[in-house]
């Protein structure tokens, strides 16, 4: 952490004088940039800030006072050490320093953190924030083109803090036949209003037929709460999760370096066109509220039913079944009693099942070991193997005597036990 700076009155005034004045300057609302000033001039007259000597203290404070009066969480002023500063001077950064700022983001690639097919084809992707399209935008366009051919995308935005309006643009294209009115930015300064729209072409095949569904948590911020918002209002996805973090102000920084201060100050607000107004403050409300550590499975199980529930293919309905049926078991694992448990050990052919502290396992040849869940009295699966699962049969004696190995398509092939 950079080295603090000790301030004294006069230096708190001098800030309360930037910052304000910058407030009354360009903040999205001049009436609670009024109210804001004169929130903080009263405590600064009442000396409630005479023991703070830490600039990086007085800053959270302000930043707490500020949202007091505004509940604005875009809105804040922090410390700025000298090196800070200077990383912050304008248009100055040199080519070089470009240049490692872009080989940075490269390495993070550019927010993308995990891309994969799940069972039923259904796509997932987890980013963490919406980078810039001008330097994101392959890495985007290659996520949508390796999701092209699936049947439904959740989109993981639960642990995404927001970014580019370019990038949700850019995204949301793939998901829209005809131009779509996305958002619009009004600007208080200007007194104009910037819309934005999906584009007219994207890199690869549109996905205007998959379903769509969003991930969220009281962490989704900002330009996330956006892609959220749009996508819920118009009615081309289903949100999952928490309600949002609340963030609808674009924001600019101001820096005052003769103060080691600088501000996050919002100085616009999202209007959607379809319901003119925004989530400042209220966050977007889920369809289907759960907690955060459950929405993913949520997601893919409501996923898997909506195919299954408008299928007319009868082999695609039956795989579609399978994958319900395993994720159900996942989600609510049978119990069975260790008595029974015990009567499955043993050895049938190549297939080996062994108890081990009340968990079955299940073996073939040398292959690794996989636990054992059960979907039922009788039938098993396996975290890990999504294409395959067993079936215990009795004689006619009640005694275990064969196990049948089941396979996503309808093979099944069977061992008699050994022992």
């Amino acid at each position: 952490m950079p080295p603090d700076r000790t301030i004294d009155a006069q230096t708190q005034k001098e800030i309360i004088d930037s910052v304000t004045c910058a407030l009354n300057e360009i903040y999205v609302f001049p009436d609670v940039a009024q109210k804001m000033e004169k929130h903080l001039r009263k405590k600064y007259q009442k000396k409630e800030y005479k023991e703070i000597t830490s600039l990086r203290d007085f800053g959270q404070k302000l930043t707490e006072n500020l949202q007091e009066i505004s509940k604005d969480r875009h809105l804040r002023v922090m410390f700025m050490s000298d090196e800070m500063l200077a990383g912050f001077q304008g248009d100055t950064l040199t080519d070089e320093e470009k240049k490692r700022e872009l080989e940075k983001r490269q390495r993070d690639n550019f927010c993308f953190k995990e891309i994969k097919l799940l069972e039923g084809n259904i796509g997932y992707i987890d980013f963490r924030c919406f980078s810039d399209a001008g330097d994101a935008g392959p890495t985007a366009v290659a996520a949508m083109n390796f999701l092209a051919h699936t049947d439904a995308i959740i989109f993981d935005l639960r642990q995404n803090g927001g970014g580019s309006p370019s990038m949700i643009q850019l995204i949301s294209s793939y998901f829209f036949d005809e131009p779509v009115h996305l958002n619009s930015f009004y600007i208080r300064k200007s007194d104009s209003t910037h819309q934005f729209w999906t584009q007219s072409h994207v890199q690869g095949p549109r996905m205007t037929d998959v379903d769509i569904y969003v991930l969220t948590s009281s962490r989704t911020f900002s330009g996330a709460e956006e892609f959220t918002y749009n996508f819920k209002n118009l009615k081309r996805g289903t949100i999952i999760g928490e309600t949002t973090g609340g963030g609808a102000h674009p924001v600019d920084g101001r820096i005052f370096s003769n103060l080691n201060v600088g501000m996050s100050l919002p100085f616009g607000r999202a209007v959607n066109p379809i319901t003119g107004t925004n989530w400042e403050g209220t966050g977007v409300e889920p369809d289907i509220k759960v907690p955060a550590d459950e929405a993913f499975e949520v997601a893919h199980f409501e996923a898997l039913k909506k195919l299954y529930d408008k299928c007319k293919d009868e082999e695609r309905k039956e795989e579609l079944d399978w994958h319900i049926s395993r994720l159900n078991a996942l989600r609510n694992p049978v119990t069975v009693d260790a008595s029974v448990l015990q009567e499955y050990a043993g050895v049938y052919g190549p297939r080996k099942i062994t108890l081990e502290n009340g968990v079955l396992y299940y073996q073939r040849e040398d292959n690794p070991k996989y636990r054992a869940i059960p979907m039922g009295n009788d039938t098993f699966i396996f975290e890990k193997l999504d294409y395959f699962r067993i079936q215990f049969i009795r004689d006619s004696s009640g005694l275990v005597n064969e196990i049948v190995g089941l396979y996503l398509g309808g093979h099944q092939d069977s061992h008699k036990r050994d022992r």
